[in-house]
């Protein structure tokens, strides 16, 4: 089953490759990792989106649980909660491509952020399975370059993340 855990973590060198190390020595698997600064300059929030069983996610809490720098830990899949990732999608936009590509991404709510006289660079945001559906609904051959920020996660109503 898919999780999203949210690590909060001293803001230090050294502490991320210290998460990263601790999947990598125990062969679990990272889909998707998104670091920053919280509203606390010493903090920072780490999304961490894997994929295991209740037991392996609880083996992977625990092991957080133990480092040091590691605040707390909370896996967002256990409640309500709400998720979004970023993509920004650079497609090749000429002739009578242009139009059919501007009302794709207005039904995805999209925005195009840079037109050039060949291309289109499109931000989208939703969940992940949003995101790919744009990109299946668009010709695959248009497609200069994509990237995708990964998932980031909060809990729902009074569910937070705080010392």
């Amino acid at each position: 089953m898919r999780h999203i855990i949210s690590v909060l973590i001293e803001n230090e060198p050294g502490a991320l490759s210290r998460v990263v190390g601790l999947f990598s020595a125990r062969g679990y698997n990272i889909e998707t990792l998104s670091v920053a600064p919280t509203e606390d300059p010493s903090l920072s929030r780490m999304t961490i989106v894997t994929i295991g069983s209740e037991d392996v996610i609880e083996q992977i809490t625990k092991h957080l649980n133990r480092l040091v720098e590691v605040v707390k830990v909370f896996d967002l899949t256990d409640g309500s909660h709400i998720e979004r990732e970023l993509m920004m999608i650079k497609v090749r936009a000429v002739g009578k491509g242009r139009e059919e590509l501007k009302r794709t991404t207005d039904i995805f709510r999209g925005r195009i952020i840079d037109v050039t006289d060949k291309s289109y660079t499109i931000e989208l945001t939703g969940d992940g399975a949003k995101l790919d559906a744009f990109i299946d609904s668009i010709d695959r051959a248009s497609i200069l370059e994509a990237i995708r920020s990964g998932g980031s996660g909060i809990g729902r109503g009074e569910r937070i993340l705080k010392v």
